[in-house]
């Protein structure tokens, strides 16, 4: 099989590297915006010591995220962005997957954002391998053609899109226990 059928077209690679720079912006604002809160969810994971060392890692990471975005954005160094990317959704699943198999379901994981609360799911697992899959195509460099202005057009509603599509599944997420207890009868007595 010729190389040139597994080329990415860049316009995607943009795109996806384009989109998840934008998530971890986003998520770094909310971050920053309200550290007391984000401190207190770090330390409700219970994976770091209490004290110092919470309140230092719920200050570097949204810089470490709003470091990553910057990367994923600059041509010369997508490769370095993707694989921080993929290291800080490595960290975000590990520690998730800790308390899930702690048990610890009535977690706020962090992620919510101004939109509200987000107890830990496997689902934000899959969210953040597809979240290091979509970084991993962001660094790729892309077919030797020249990008036109449509290419550019195309690459930003392709990143507008990937965030769409993100924000819908995150809140279908978020949404996924509230819809189940109102699905459950008051008392617990099911006819």
């Amino acid at each position: 099989m010729p190389l040139d059928v597994l080329a990415l077209d860049a316009v995607i690679a943009r795109a996806c590297g384009a989109a998840v720079a934008l998530i971890l912006l986003l998520g770094a604002i909310d971050k920053l915006r309200d550290r007391e809160l984000f401190e207190a969810i770090v330390e409700n994971y219970r994976v770091l010591p209490a004290g110092a060392a919470t309140r230092g890692f719920a200050l570097l990471l949204p810089l470490a995220e709003i470091a990553t975005a910057g990367l994923l954005l600059w041509p010369a160094l997508r490769a370095t962005g993707a694989l921080t990317a993929i290291g800080l959704m490595s960290i975000f699943s590990l520690a998730i997957a800790l308390n899930l198999a702690r048990g610890r379901r009535d977690v706020d994981c962090g992620c919510g954002g101004a939109s509200g609360r987000q107890t830990l799911s496997w689902w934000l697992v899959v969210r953040n391998a597809v979240l290091a899959l979509l970084a991993a195509i962001g660094a790729v460099d892309g077919s030797a053609r020249d990008m036109t202005w449509l290419d550019a057009f195309t690459a930003v509603a392709g990143t507008l899109a990937l965030l769409a599509l993100y924000v819908f599944f995150n809140q279908l997420g978020a949404n996924a226990p509230r819809l189940q207890s109102l699905r459950r009868p008051a008392g617990g007595n099911a006819k």
